[in-house]
């Protein structure tokens, strides 16, 4: 398999992160990524990154997806250089980078434009992906 590339302009606001879920959920299945537990993963994966992109931020600018083979990283831009940090979890939240930690094979911050893109690299899928036709 080639590298596949996909860029999604997600609308800030509160229906960011189910709307930018179901878009890469389904372009994930497209491109044959079908296990059903990988696929909750990169779920909660793109909620993490979406919402904290929306709240943290300044907005979200886009949502970009790269898969070669097996390996897929999922990644957002928002419209601050401030780098995401660990906070003390808390009823106000502070889950989510101890979320993305647990889930992923790896993830970082990289400048992007005026703002940055935080990238998460999830473990390989367990098998290797077949183009849904």
């Amino acid at each position: 398999m080639s590298e596949l590339r996909a860029r999604l302009d997600v609308p800030s606001g509160a229906d960011a992160p189910r709307g930018a879920r179901k878009t890469v959920r389904q372009l994930l299945t497209a491109w044959g990524f079908t296990d059903g537990d990988w696929l909750d993963v990169a779920d909660l994966v793109v909620s993490e990154l979406v919402a904290n992109a929306v709240r943290h931020g300044g907005g979200l600018l886009d949502v970009a997806v790269q898969a070669h083979e097996n390996k897929v990283t999922i990644s957002a831009a928002d419209s601050t250089p401030i780098p995401p940090r660990r906070r003390t979890p808390d009823d106000t939240g502070g889950y989510g980078l101890a979320l993305i930690d647990n889930l992923s094979a790896g993830w970082g911050v990289e400048d992007y434009e005026h703002g940055k893109r935080v990238w998460v690299r999830l473990r390989s899928h367990p098998t290797p992906p077949r183009p849904v036709t």
